[in-house]
């Protein structure tokens, strides 16, 4: 993610969030017929969204708690951001690398294996007696992130009836504004009331129970189509696929070069204390849920209109925050529209690969993951950079930039030229 900061993917649903995804093909006939009917029911659908969950919450954590952990170690906010760099690098890398050599491996036993390595992750970094040890933490998150996304974001037709794999497969991808609504916020708050350390502590201890609920409710899950280098490549010639592509890497670098620093921002342009800030950041997750929810009623209608206006709307909040956001009020309304806007992205971006490659969903999960979280990290480096030879106010405004190019790729109407004079065409609407 994507969190919430949200698609790998690295990166990208419910009725009550985002729109249903297409489901996985039937099977091939050569496959046992054990292997199809033995579903592990809602209970596994929610452990696996209970894991991704912590996942996005891990992932996405020391943007609440980036300025009191640069403190601990005596390094910038810009240094800090390699947090939510190094994670992206590595689930881009690790979604189609390792659903490839995986393959073969049973899902249940590599998901139950990728959530004890975040446990690992997590305590790890609360006990990181210097900087390079939390960062070699922070490694592992990025393995755990894109393998996990590329396998159980897939599942949902197989843990359930196919009639009820759409509703399935929307709770699983409701995990991601969860994480910035619940689990980030709260993350924050328990950094400021008992330090940074609990909050990676408590979240080591969620992620063990996580571990508990898939070891009992998921049942074996043999691999059933596995992915090949080859399928990536064909998806990647294909022009909806470049698009989404195009559209997931300026927004997304848009948010996360922008929302990795909210945090120095609030502090030092809002003049807002450790608590504000917290409620802030829960303001924004509640947001999230909101624009997710009617992002995944819109997407329906028209994909492109519906990405073209979250990032118009998160080019808009950006963009004014460095000129309203110095009250309080302007701040909180201003995170609030971001919030929305934002929470609407991963429900387009997957909702996009996902109709780009109908036929192969594991291989469309696997570009939204890498795509998605590469760009993630990407932006939090550009984005340190920027804070660490200008100010927070200037990444604001390159963000709202960004965005704004982004609102570009998607929109669904361009003008071009014909016989000296100016002629709109409109675009696939889907």
């Amino acid at each position: 993610m994507p969190a919430s900061t949200t698609p790998p993917a690295s990166t990208r649903p419910p009725a009550s969030t985002t729109p249903p995804l297409p489901t996985t093909p039937p099977l091939p006939t050569d496959v046992p017929s054990g292997r199809r009917t033995r579903p592990g029911g809602w209970p596994a659908v929610i452990a696996v969204t209970l894991g991704i969950f912590s996942i996005v919450t891990t992932e996405i954590l020391p943007i609440g708690l980036l300025t009191p952990i640069g403190d601990t170690f005596g390094i910038s906010d810009g240094t800090a951001g390699l947090m939510m760099t190094l994670p992206g690098i590595l689930a881009a890398v690790a979604a189609p690398s390792v659903t490839v050599t995986t393959g073969r491996v049973d899902r249940r036993r590599m998901l139950c294996a990728l959530i004890l390595l975040l446990a690992l992750a997590n305590f790890l970094a609360a006990a990181a007696p210097g900087y390079w040890l939390m960062l070699v933490s922070r490694v592992l998150v990025g393995l755990v992130i894109g393998a996990f996304w590329s396998i159980g974001a897939s599942l949902a037709s197989r843990l359930v009836p196919e009639a009820q794999a759409g509703r399935a497969t929307a709770v699983i991808f409701s995990a991601v504004p969860l994480g910035s609504v619940l689990g980030v916020p709260a993350g924050t708050l328990l950094g400021q009331l008992a330090g940074w350390r609990a909050a990676f502590t408590v979240m080591g201890v969620v992620t063990l129970a996580v571990l508990a609920a898939l070891v009992v409710s998921v049942p074996p899950l043999p691999p059933v189509k596995v992915t090949r280098l080859r399928v990536l490549r064909g998806l990647l010639g294909t022009p909806r696929v470049r698009v989404g592509l195009a559209a997931t890497f300026l927004v997304v670098l848009a948010h996360f070069g922008t929302y990795t620093y909210v945090t120095p921002f609030l502090a030092e342009v809002t003049h807002a204390g450790p608590r504000s800030i917290a409620l802030f950041l829960l303001a924004y997750g509640v947001a999230g849920i909101a624009g997710n929810f009617l992002a995944g009623t819109w997407v329906r209608r028209n994909l492109r209109r519906t990405y073209t206006a979250a990032a118009c709307l998160l080019a808009f909040a950006t963009l004014l925050l460095p000129v309203l956001g110095t009250g309080r009020l302007g701040a909180l309304l201003l995170l609030l529209l971001w919030g929305a806007a934002y929470g609407a992205v991963p429900v387009c971006s997957q909702t996009w690969f996902a109709t780009a490659a109908p036929d192969a969903p594991e291989a469309g999960t696997v570009l939204f993951t890498s795509s998605f979280q590469a760009t993630l990290s990407l932006g939090a480096l550009a984005g340190g950079t920027v804070v660490d030879a200008t100010s927070t106010t200037a990444v604001m405004v390159l963000g709202g930039s960004i965005a704004v190019l982004a609102a570009g790729i998607t929109a669904p109407v361009r003008m071009w030229r014909w016989g000296g004079g100016r002629r709109w065409a409109v675009l696939d609407r889907r």
